[in-house]
C-alpha cells in the first residue's frame, strides 16, 4: 500500500514542520512528574494551543482546529518527528474530551473541552482502586445521590498526574447494592474539593508519576456526571475504548524511537557482531512500527466511513504495548552496561534516553487494562472462544 496525500495535507505537515522548527524548547524539558516541570509542560500546552496545534481534531468551537483524524496522524509523525515535548494533559484531551464528544452534554462540552485544549484545567484518571485494578467493574468507591450532588466516599490508586492535576475522571457505584457492570457512574471530580486527599506514588524511575486519591463526603454536581445515572460502564469502555485503540498512542510514538534506534544499531556495530539476533529484533521493531502506523491509517479510514472501534482496540493495545518494550530493550541489548547509566551520569551522554524509555516501558502490559484481560477479550469477543 502506499500512501498518498492531498496538497492541503502537505501544506499542514509542512506548517506544523515549520512551527515546530521554530518553537519547540532548544532544552529538554523536565519530566512532568515534578512539580516545576509539570508546570512547564503546562506553559508549553498554552503555547501549542495558541497556535492551533493543541488538539488539532476537535471542531473549532471547543478549542480545536477542525481537522480530521489523517491531519491528526500527520501532526503525530511531525510532533514525534521534532522531539517536542511530552503531552502532559493526554488524559484529559485524548481519553475524556474524547468522552465528551460523544456522550457529554451540549452545556458540558462548551465548558470544560476549551479549558481542556487550552490546559487551563489538568486532569488525571481515577480508574482503579485497592480491589479493582484490571477489573474495573469490581469499583466500590461509592457516589450516593443527595438532591443536586453525589456525595463521594472511597479510595482511588495508580491515579496518573493526581498529584498536580485540577480535576479526575473516573467510575464510582451509585446505586446501593449493585455489582459488577451494573448501576456504576461516570463522574468529573475536582481534586481542590473539600474532603479530597491526595498521596503521591512514586514510579519505578522515583517520580511522584502516580497517587492515591481519598474521597471523604466530597460533593458533586450532578452536572458533572457524563451519561446516564448507572450507566458509567458504557461510558467508561468507550474511554477505555480510546485508551487502547488510537488515541493515546499514536504510530508517530513508536517510529520516532526506532528510527533512533537504527541509529543506535548502525553506531554500535560490535554489538551486531556480538549478537546477530540483535540485528534480527532491531528489524522486527522496525517492521513492527510500520506496520502499526498502516494499519492505524487504516483504522483512521474504517472510522471516518462510520465505523467503530470495539474489541480490537485489546488486540491494538498488546501490539503496542509488546513494540514499547522490544523496542527498548533491543536498545539496552545494544549498549550493555553503558545502558544502565542514569542520563545524570557523566558518561551516559545521550543514552539515559534509552533507560528511561525501558523503565517506562515496563508499565505498557499493565496501563490502559492489564494485557492478560485484553488477550482474554481478544479471545472471547473477536476469535469466539469459550471463556
Amino acid at each position: 500500500m502506499k500512501l498518498t496525500y492531498t496538497t492541503e495535507q502537505q501544506n499542514f505537515r509542512m506548517e506544523v514542520r515549520q512551527w515546530l522548527a521554530e518553537n519547540v524548547p532548544a532544552e529538554k524539558l523536565p519530566t512532568y512528574d515534578t512539580k516545576a516541570g509539570f508546570e512547564l509542560h503546562r506553559q508549553w500546552e498554552r503555547k501549542l494551543h495558541k497556535a492551533g496545534f493543541s488538539m488539532v481534531m476537535w471542531p473549532k468551537e471547543y478549542g480545536g482546529r477542525g481537522c480530521n483524524l489523517i491531519d491528526w496522524l500527520i501532526f503525530e509523525e511531525e510532533y514525534y518527528g521534532a522531539s517536542a515535548p511530552g503531552r502532559v494533559n493526554q488524559n484529559g484531551q485524548l481519553l475524556l474530551g474524547s468522552t465528551l464528544l460523544e456522550f457529554g452534554t451540549e452545556q458540558q462540552k462548551a465548558h470544560f473541552l476549551p479549558r481542556m485544549a487550552s490546559s487551563e484545567d489538568m486532569w488525571a484518571q481515577a480508574w482503579s482502586e485497592p480491589n479493582a485494578g484490571s477489573d474495573m467493574a469490581n469499583i466500590s468507591s461509592k457516589a450516593i445521590l443527595n438532591g443536586d450532588h453525589y456525595i463521594v466516599n472511597g479510595q482511588k490508586t495508580w491515579s496518573t498526574r493526581a498529584t498536580y492535576a485540577d480535576w479526575a475522571f473516573g467510575l464510582f457505584r451509585s446505586e446501593a447494592g449493585s455489582q459488577r457492570h451494573h448501576g456504576l457512574s461516570f463522574l468529573m471530580v475536582p481534586l481542590d474539593a473539600q474532603g479530597v486527599t491526595i498521596r503521591p506514588i512514586k514510579a519505578l524511575d522515583g517520580e511522584d508519576a502516580f497517587a492515591e486519591i481519598f474521597f471523604d463526603n466530597v460533593k458533586v454536581p450532578v452536572e458533572h456526571r457524563i451519561g446516564e445515572e448507572g450507566k458509567g460502564w458504557h461510558v467508561a469502555m468507550a474511554t477505555a475504548g480510546f485508551e487502547r485503540g488510537l488515541l493515546l498512542r499514536s504510530p508517530a510514538r513508536f517510529q520516532q524511537p526506532v528510527r533512533k534506534l537504527v541509529q543506535l544499531y548502525r553506531d554500535n556495530k560490535a554489538a551486531a557482531d556480538r549478537d546477530p539476533a540483535i540485528g534480527a529484533a532491531v528489524a522486527k521493531c522496525w517492521a513492527d512500527a510500520e506496520a502499526y502506523a498502516l494499519s492505524a491509517y487504516n483504522t483512521v479510514g474504517r472510522i471516518s466511513h462510520g465505523d467503530k472501534i470495539g474489541a480490537e482496540s485489546s488486540l491494538n493495545k498488546v501490539f503496542w504495548s509488546e513494540l514499547d518494550l522490544l523496542i527498548h530493550q533491543t536498545a539496552m541489548d545494544i549498549l550493555g552496561t553503558c545502558g544502565e547509566l542514569l542520563s545524570s551520569a557523566p558518561l551516559a551522554e545521550e543514552h539515559g534516553y534509552w533507560l528511561n524509555g525501558f523503565l517506562f516501558s515496563q508499565a505498557g502490559p499493565i496501563y490502559a487494562g492489564a494485557n492478560e484481560i485484553q488477550r482474554n477479550i481478544v479471545a472471547e469477543r473477536m476469535l469466539g472462544l469459550p471463556r
